[in-house]
């Protein structure tokens, strides 16, 4: 099946906030951790810290350029209750100890197709 243009966006978007991590001194763990109830777009560690890392992306030709487009007003309720259930099955899975510090990141990518460049916004440990 072929992917939605806002999916193809979602997947160039992941990977740049991965390229953005790695050269911020994080180690990726892992992408798109899946379960039917919850997805962690990316689970990263730095200084011994789990990262549960949101990313929203938004590119320019989709949003008529930027001017006010915030793509962390798309953390909706509903969002945040799957994200948590996510995480949780994800620490119990991998058997995270409970002294393992974690938190949750949220990453804007903006995307420009037209010059090939982007900006990454991080946002680090939001409370939801």
């Amino acid at each position: 099946m072929a992917k939605s243009k806002k999916r193809k966006v979602g997947d160039v978007g992941e990977g740049v906030v991965c390229r953005y991590l790695e050269g911020h001194e994080f180690t990726v763990l892992e992408q798109n951790y899946w379960k039917p109830w919850g997805e962690i777009d990316i689970v990263a560690e730095k200084d011994e810290v789990l990262h549960f890392v949101e990313v929203k992306s938004v590119s320019r030709e989709m949003s008529s350029g930027f001017g006010s487009v915030r793509p962390e007003e798309n953390m909706h309720g509903n969002k945040v209750k799957r994200l948590n259930r996510a995480i949780q099955t994800y620490l119990l899975e991998r058997k995270v100890g409970e002294r393992v510090a974690w938190q949750i990141d949220l990453a804007c990518a903006y995307l420009d197709f037209s010059t090939r460049r982007a900006k990454v916004e991080l946002l680090e440990n939001i409370v939801l």
